[in-house]
């Protein structure tokens, strides 16, 4: 089942935001959440095309109150995430799943916190290079677009 995750930004309290607000807490209201991160709610859907429907709904509290988006579909990836950006592409059939693996936005973990992104790309033959900003653990891979990549 896809995942989606939302993280809030620094300094918000990205659950209380979320909840407290009738339109949000309603569209919220049917999954069972949990906190994959430091301040962030995770849903899991049933498909896809209901994840991105989901945040599209809850697209006037993610303007305000959310850092990042992710999506994490087992049919693309078992263990790395997708932007909402490129789920959406995915969604849309703009993108192949398969071709979804190149571009990457890693972040290290640290107590459960999401640190600072480091943009990679991976290459046929080369192993992916590790996350160095930060000495952590844990790293966490989110597939981006082509445009998040470069922007």
């Amino acid at each position: 089942m896809p995942t989606v995750c939302l993280v809030g930004e620094p300094g918000s309290e990205l659950r209380y935001e979320l909840l407290s607000r009738e339109t949000a807490r309603d569209a919220l209201s049917t999954y069972d959440r949990t906190s994959p991160f430091e301040n962030s709610i995770a849903v899991e859907t049933v498909s896809l095309g209901a994840a991105v429907s989901l945040l599209n709904d809850l697209n006037w509290y993610l303007v305000r109150f959310v850092d990042e988006a992710f999506v994490k579909d087992p049919s693309v990836s078992e263990d790395e995430w997708l932007s909402r950006e490129l789920a959406t592409e995915v969604r849309n059939d703009d993108v192949r799943p398969e071709e979804t693996d190149r571009l990457l936005k890693v972040y290290g973990v640290e107590d459960g916190e999401l640190l600072e992104p480091m943009y990679l790309a991976r290459s046929d033959d080369a192993p992916l290079p590790e996350y160095d900003l930060h000495d952590v653990e844990e790293t966490v891979r989110v597939r981006v677009t082509e445009a998040e990549f470069e922007g």
